[in-house]
């Protein structure tokens, strides 16, 4: 029995693409904060440490799922945020196609406007596609 078809002739690609969102589809309106009551006390630089592996984007070529561990750690200034408005920012990606090496970015940005830390870092952590595995950083420090 010898009838084994290649799958490159087997399937074809039809170049198709899974509709999807653009950026503007991101709603930062849901971020929300709390007041950080240590803000003025010596004990007060902490650093917080938030993790998913439930992150879900969409690649901008083909529209199909990526997925992503998002670890955001960051030092709070006054301003800690609310984490189930966290959860309702993140899953507003779940249908947007962008890069990884702009969503890392375009996170750390929207997140710094709300909270306004010390210090954010924002890690993307992407699950392999094709045996290739790729973690993206982004960085802020705020300025004495």
């Amino acid at each position: 029995m010898d009838n084994k078809i290649h799958p490159k002739d087997q399937f074809q690609a039809h170049d198709r693409s899974i509709p999807f969102k653009d950026a503007d589809a991101i709603d930062t309106e849901v971020l929300e904060c709390f007041a950080y009551e240590y803000a003025d006390s010596p004990t007060g630089d902490i650093e917080i440490v938030t993790d998913t592996q439930e992150f879900t984007s969409v690649c901008p070529f083909s529209g199909l799922p990526d997925f992503a561990n998002v670890t955001i750690t960051y030092t709070p200034d006054r301003n800690c945020i609310e984490l189930r408005s966290l959860k309702y920012y993140l899953m507003s990606y779940r249908d947007v196609g962008i890069w990884y090496e702009h969503l890392v970015n375009r996170m750390l940005e929207d997140l710094i406007k709300v909270v306004e830390p010390k210090h954010m870092l924002v890690e993307v952590a992407c699950n392999a596609r094709g045996g290739l595995v790729s973690t993206v950083r982004a960085e802020f420090v705020k300025e004495d």
